[in-house]
């Protein structure tokens, strides 16, 4: 196989005129830089809604568990407690 290469010309083997990659080159290594970029800002993104969401979730149930240790206490009533309930659970579910 040596032999057969190098018997052929050098423009047989190299396919012609290579004058280089041209100057579009660049252009590859952005794309993908773009597209690492583009992962890692969906992942980040899709974390911090995440974070949000649970931190909410987390500050509900706090507040659901202050308001139910207030009324086990004596200091509400039992209307009062079911009206602020409700509110916190219609509060948490359109925030």
């Amino acid at each position: 196989m040596n032999t057969l290469v190098s018997a052929l010309p050098s423009s047989a083997v190299t396919g012609g005129n290579w004058d280089g990659p041209g100057p579009w080159w660049p252009i590859i290594p952005l794309l993908w830089l773009l597209l690492v970029v583009s992962v890692i800002a969906t992942f980040a993104y899709v974390g911090r809604r995440r974070w949000r969401q649970l931190n909410a979730q987390a500050g509900q149930r706090a507040g659901e568990a202050r308001l139910a240790e207030r009324f086990a206490a004596g200091e509400i009533e039992e209307r009062e407690y079911e009206q602020r309930l409700a509110t916190l659970k219609r509060l948490g579910h359109t925030g």
